[in-house]
Protein backbone atom coordinates (compact mmCIF):
# COMPACT_ATOMS: atom_id res chain seq x y z
CA UNK A 1 0.00 0.00 0.00
CA UNK A 2 0.91 3.72 -0.70
CA UNK A 3 1.06 5.88 2.38
CA UNK A 4 2.56 8.82 0.27
CA UNK A 5 3.92 10.51 -3.14
CA UNK A 6 7.17 11.91 -2.32
CA UNK A 7 8.25 15.18 -4.01
CA UNK A 8 11.58 15.80 -6.35
CA UNK A 9 13.59 17.22 -3.39
CA UNK A 10 12.39 15.30 -0.49
CA UNK A 11 13.58 12.19 -2.40
CA UNK A 12 16.79 13.71 -2.57
CA UNK A 13 17.15 14.72 0.58
CA UNK A 14 15.91 11.68 2.20
CA UNK A 15 18.05 9.82 0.09
CA UNK A 16 21.63 12.21 1.11
CA UNK A 17 20.89 12.23 4.49
CA UNK A 18 20.05 15.83 4.09
CA UNK A 19 19.73 17.94 7.47
CA UNK A 20 16.55 19.50 5.14
CA UNK A 21 14.50 16.80 5.00
CA UNK A 22 11.98 17.77 7.87
CA UNK A 23 11.72 15.64 10.91
CA UNK A 24 8.45 15.43 10.52
CA UNK A 25 8.74 13.97 6.61
CA UNK A 26 11.42 11.40 8.04
CA UNK A 27 9.57 10.19 10.26
CA UNK A 28 6.20 9.39 8.05
CA UNK A 29 8.88 7.79 5.63
CA UNK A 30 10.38 5.39 8.66
CA UNK A 31 7.03 4.73 9.69
CA UNK A 32 5.74 3.76 6.38
CA UNK A 33 8.77 1.36 6.00
CA UNK A 34 8.03 -0.09 9.78
CA UNK A 35 4.57 -0.91 8.45
CA UNK A 36 5.48 -2.26 5.59
CA UNK A 37 3.88 0.91 3.11
CA UNK A 38 5.71 2.34 0.48
CA UNK A 39 6.57 6.08 -0.63
CA UNK A 40 5.24 6.66 -4.40
CA UNK A 41 7.45 8.66 -6.44
CA UNK A 42 5.86 10.26 -9.71
CA UNK A 43 8.08 9.19 -12.45
CA UNK A 44 7.99 12.84 -13.04
CA UNK A 45 10.55 13.37 -10.10
CA UNK A 46 13.27 11.13 -12.10
CA UNK A 47 12.36 13.16 -15.46
CA UNK A 48 13.03 16.64 -13.58
CA UNK A 49 15.99 14.81 -11.65
CA UNK A 50 17.46 14.74 -15.10
CA UNK A 51 16.64 18.81 -15.93
CA UNK A 52 18.39 19.64 -12.30
CA UNK A 53 21.39 17.52 -13.44
CA UNK A 54 21.50 19.24 -16.66
CA UNK A 55 21.06 22.89 -14.96
CA UNK A 56 24.26 21.45 -12.57
CA UNK A 57 21.98 21.63 -9.45
CA UNK A 58 22.33 18.51 -8.35
CA UNK A 59 25.21 15.56 -8.86
CA UNK A 60 25.50 13.95 -11.73
CA UNK A 61 24.90 10.51 -10.47
CA UNK A 62 21.40 11.21 -8.55
CA UNK A 63 19.66 9.82 -11.06
CA UNK A 64 21.31 6.28 -11.13
CA UNK A 65 21.18 6.42 -7.59
CA UNK A 66 17.49 6.99 -7.68
CA UNK A 67 17.31 4.39 -10.24
CA UNK A 68 19.60 1.96 -7.73
CA UNK A 69 17.31 2.63 -5.13
CA UNK A 70 14.23 2.24 -6.87
CA UNK A 71 14.95 -1.24 -7.76
CA UNK A 72 16.70 -1.83 -4.49
CA UNK A 73 14.24 -4.89 -2.51
CA UNK A 74 14.92 -2.73 0.70
CA UNK A 75 13.79 0.30 -0.64
CA UNK A 76 10.34 1.46 0.91
CA UNK A 77 10.23 3.82 -2.61
CA UNK A 78 7.98 2.48 -5.31
CA UNK A 79 7.37 4.25 -8.88
CA UNK A 80 3.98 5.59 -10.16
CA UNK A 81 3.97 5.91 -13.78
CA UNK A 82 2.18 8.34 -15.21
CA UNK A 83 -1.44 7.53 -16.28
CA UNK A 84 -5.30 8.67 -17.16
CA UNK A 85 -5.98 8.41 -13.31
CA UNK A 86 -3.06 10.75 -12.58
CA UNK A 87 -4.14 13.15 -16.05
CA UNK A 88 -7.67 13.02 -14.44
CA UNK A 89 -6.45 14.34 -10.70
CA UNK A 90 -4.34 16.85 -12.53
CA UNK A 91 -7.75 18.98 -13.13
CA UNK A 92 -7.78 19.33 -9.16
CA UNK A 93 -4.78 20.96 -9.25
CA UNK A 94 -5.29 24.48 -10.30
CA UNK A 95 -2.18 26.14 -12.19
CA UNK A 96 -2.81 29.30 -10.82
CA UNK A 97 -1.91 27.56 -7.35
CA UNK A 98 0.57 25.43 -8.63
CA UNK A 99 2.32 26.44 -11.75
CA UNK A 100 5.14 24.34 -11.92
CA UNK A 101 3.92 21.35 -13.92
CA UNK A 102 6.27 18.49 -12.49
CA UNK A 103 4.81 19.83 -9.02
CA UNK A 104 1.59 19.69 -10.27
CA UNK A 105 1.45 16.11 -11.61
CA UNK A 106 3.37 15.39 -8.07
CA UNK A 107 0.33 16.15 -6.56
CA UNK A 108 -2.12 14.78 -8.81
CA UNK A 109 -0.02 11.43 -7.91
CA UNK A 110 -1.17 12.11 -4.44
CA UNK A 111 -4.63 12.79 -4.98
CA UNK A 112 -4.92 10.02 -7.47
CA UNK A 113 -3.94 7.59 -4.55
CA UNK A 114 -5.82 9.40 -2.37
CA UNK A 115 -2.68 9.81 0.09
CA UNK A 116 -0.42 13.48 0.64
CA UNK A 117 2.47 14.80 -0.68
CA UNK A 118 5.62 15.15 1.30
CA UNK A 119 6.72 18.35 0.08
CA UNK A 120 7.92 21.72 1.68
CA UNK A 121 6.45 23.33 -1.70
CA UNK A 122 4.26 25.84 -0.36
CA UNK A 123 2.29 26.63 -3.68
CA UNK A 124 1.69 22.77 -3.08
CA UNK A 125 0.46 23.20 0.40
CA UNK A 126 -1.53 26.76 -0.09
CA UNK A 127 -3.75 24.71 -3.15
CA UNK A 128 -5.00 22.56 0.30
CA UNK A 129 -3.27 19.26 -1.15
CA UNK A 130 -2.95 17.09 1.99
CA UNK A 131 0.52 17.09 2.88
CA UNK A 132 3.15 16.37 5.35
CA UNK A 133 6.36 18.61 5.92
Amino acid sequence: MVSGVVDTHAYVWYLNADQRLSTTAKQFIDAATQAGNEIGVSAIVLVEVVYLVEKGRLPADMLARMIADLHSPDTVFTEIPLSIAVAQALQQVPRSDVPDMPDRIIAATALSLAVPVISRDSKIQAAQIATIW
